[in-house]
């Protein structure tokens, strides 16, 4: 059997190998792979493991060997399930490895913003408390996240997680999200009322068609001027000309984002914003969360394998 890892370079490395996949057949790993590659790269395989790469309707015709995808993420939007579903070829991916890392890296991103860390680090460096006069050195106004509405929108692992998180902080937590909860703790609303309400309001819930470009003028025109929108979901799910012309417009206080609409960054116009925080779509990447990972990809494999599939998303 032929195994296929067509963006390896996005998962090995720091501590984690991909020898593990060699126990299972033939193993073919590539670094990256770009669109027109892929199908010579699938031509004679069974076996497709990817993390972000676009797995098009027309791979599944060009690449009838192929009978398994396992997709390294919890997100799927790289591959046309439609077309995987109608050739028969089983897709699985990794669930919920990446739950306490996401939510981590959303409360790093909310406390750079409240707490100021990185601008009082600089100043110390550059010497201002040197220079004080008095103990406490305040140019930055700082804030608690006690009594804060955190509004969840999308209630999944991650964001249980974090709302569980932000009530142990003492904030509101408020939550919108597609199915109901069963006993949930937090008062459910609608995404425009989620939000309209929000003090900090943190996207967690997949980029589908119903999803894409949620954040738009409309809903931030809604907001607090107070308020902070995070997204360590997909960057899809911001219409990023609608949310700078907002930022540079005091319609909200500002951004927090580890992921965008291009990756890499391309040409985005929230780049060199003051107001708005980016990082590298790092939040799951922890050496912990990374082993995680592979693990359960192995899992999923091993288990089609031997003929009882699981995290099946067709």
């Amino acid at each position: 059997m032929k195994i296929v890892i067509t963006d390896g370079a996005t998962l090995s490395g720091g501590g984690v190998s991909l020898e593990r996949f060699s126990r299972y057949g033939e193993v073919c790993a590539y670094d990256l792979t770009a669109p027109k590659q892929l199908a010579e790269r699938l031509a004679d395989a069974e076996v497709l493991l990817c993390n972000k790469t676009p797995v098009p309707a027309e791979i599944f015709d060009k690449c009838p060997k192929l009978r398994y995808i396992g997709e390294c993420a919890t997100g799927y939007n790289n591959i046309d399930i439609a077309a995987a579903k109608a050739h028969g070829v089983t897709v699985c991916n990794a669930g919920v490895y990446s739950t306490n890392a996401v939510a981590q890296h959303t409360f790093a991103l909310i406390l750079h913003h409240y707490s100021c860390v990185a601008a009082y680090d600089a100043a110390v460096r550059d010497g201002v408390w040197k220079r004080a006069k008095t103990f406490s050195v305040m140019p930055y106004p700082m804030e608690e996240l006690s009594g804060k509405i955190l509004a969840v929108v999308g209630l999944g692992s991650i964001g249980r997680k974090v709302a569980a998180i932000g009530a142990a902080f003492g904030m509101h937590v408020i939550a919108a999200t597609r199915t109901t909860p069963r006993d949930c703790p937090y008062d459910l609303v609608s995404v425009d009322e989620a939000f309209a309400r929000a003090d900090v309001l943190t996207l967690h819930t997949p980029l589908t068609e119903q999803t894409a470009h949620m954040v738009n003028r409309r809903r931030l025109e809604t907001m607090k001027p107070t308020a902070l929108l995070v997204n360590t979901a997909r960057g899809g799910l911001i219409n990023e000309d609608d949310l700078a012309w907002a930022l540079q417009n005091g319609m909200i206080a500002g951004a927090a984002l580890d992921v965008l609409t291009e990756e890499p960054m391309g040409d985005t116009p929230l780049y060199g914003l003051e107001n708005c925080t980016i990082t590298p779509h790092v939040a799951w990447t922890p050496l912990e969360t990374r082993q995680r990972l592979l693990s359960i990809v192995e899992d999923n494999l091993r288990l089609y394998l031997a003929g009882t599939p699981q995290n099946v998303i067709c």
